[in-house]
């Protein structure tokens, strides 16, 4: 996409281990850094003073920008780059990627990264993951999560239910669990509801790939998707518009029995369900094949910034040693680290034996400038419209492979 027509379609969306020393940034700067946190009461001071305590020449503010499901904060990050304001450095997502890129957004690190003492405490398989398609590295990884199965543990014991684990039994359990003011699959039709239609017709045998989303294969898995909600009915009548709040609120207050989230919602669950609630993996489709959304969370360093040596310095003060346990505290995520992960005792152990198990079945949307309004916009307005029933399933998936193809 050139980037004179990325940027009007931005302005157009917009209006709707300590790292090394070696690096020199000037003293008394003011690095301006966005950020977002599910848990609104969370915030970085502590880590903020932390790292202006050892870095006296530098002062972090931290901006917290409201997600709204991801595209509130999308739309904010790229509208602020055509305005030439974009922060030094914030969050970002592997989806934003080649936007930004195609904007002239983001500074290379690669000189960073490869003298930072920190990088090796970060898999390769990670660092692979957030490379960019130019080989270079723009992001440096700060949290991650897969996404799972959450379960009512106790209405599934009640019911003699087992726990799902393919698609027949995941059907079977959502229908016998519905039932008066209770629904069997809290679905997220709104901003962000893609990761669930994900591991239904991903992993029903749909892929990205040019012509995968209109295979005979593909168009079964998404009529069998949209018919949980339009025959099968375990959704909630309010699923088409749902976003995280709401499926999360229902799982609380008792109104569905499963649904799809990640560690991030576990404390919170645990807090009104207790022992009941429950993750496993989410279930696989025919023939044993499996799709889940690896959550990925991250940091970069804005192009237009003037310091972008020290907003190199604290983007990797979040991803090393303490700070990025610390960090993850905070944001419910897991960390990048090795040395994190060996220590990590934020979330129940039950949640993270089924992240662990999720990742044979982790995988990552097209790197595509497509993606990013797919997401934002295509998936969420053409399968609201499919699961109202004003219009069939197969021309839903028609519209996405369009979207992506021509």
């Amino acid at each position: 996409m050139p980037r004179d027509i990325s940027r009007r379609a931005v302005i157009a969306g917009a209006l709707a281990a300590a790292p090394l020393a070696a690096p020199r940034a000037q003293r008394g700067t003011m690095i301006r850094w966005w950020y977002h946190f599910d848990n609104p009461t969370a915030t970085p001071d502590a880590l903020v003073q932390r790292f202006e305590q050892a870095n006296p020449g530098i002062r972090i503010q931290a901006e917290r920008i409201p997600w709204g499901g991801g595209a509130d904060y999308d739309n904010r990050l790229y509208a602020s780059v055509v305005a030439n304001n974009a922060p030094d450095a914030a969050m970002v997502k592997l989806q934003n990627l080649t936007r930004l890129l195609d904007m002239d957004a983001l500074a290379p690190l690669d000189r960073w990264v490869d003298a930072w003492p920190g990088r090796t405490d970060i898999a390769d398989a990670m660092w692979a993951l957030h490379r960019s398609p130019d080989g270079k590295r723009h992001y440096v990884p700060v949290q991650y999560v897969v996404l799972y199965l959450y379960c009512r543990q106790d209405w599934f014991t009640q019911a003699n239910l087992p726990l799902p684990t393919n698609f027949d039994q995941f059907l079977a359990a959502a229908k016998a669990l519905t039932g008066g003011e209770r629904w069997g699959f809290g679905m997220r039709g709104g901003a962000g509801g893609h990761d669930h239609w994900a591991s239904f017709a991903l992993g029903g045998g749909a892929s990205f790939e040019k012509g995968g989303l209109v295979t005979p294969q593909a168009l079964a898995a998404n009529r069998w998707f949209v018919g949980l909600g339009r025959e099968h009915r375990v959704f909630p009548p309010s699923a088409p518009a749902d976003g995280f709040r709401q499926v999360i609120d229902n799982m609380k207050a008792g109104r569905t029995a499963m649904t799809i989230h990640h560690v991030g919602s576990a404390t919170e669950l645990v807090g009104a369900l207790g022992d009941a609630i429950i993750a496993v993996p989410v279930p696989r489709g025919p023939g044993g094949r499996g799709w889940t959304a690896f959550g990925d969370g991250s940091n970069a360093v804005f192009a237009q910034g003037r310091n972008q040596e020290a907003a190199w310095r604290w983007i990797s003060f979040l991803s090393a040693g303490e700070a990025n346990v610390v960090f993850n505290q905070l944001s419910g995520q897991l960390p990048v680290t090795a040395s994190g992960q060996r220590a990590w005792t934020g979330h129940p152990e039950r949640f993270i034996r089924a992240s662990s198990e999720s990742v044979p079945l982790m995988a990552t949307y097209p790197q595509s400038p497509k993606t990013t309004d797919w997401t934002r916009t295509v998936w969420p307005q053409t399968t609201q419209r499919a699961l109202l029933g004003q219009t069939e399933p197969d021309e839903m998936m028609r519209v996405f492979e369009r979207h992506f193809h021509g």
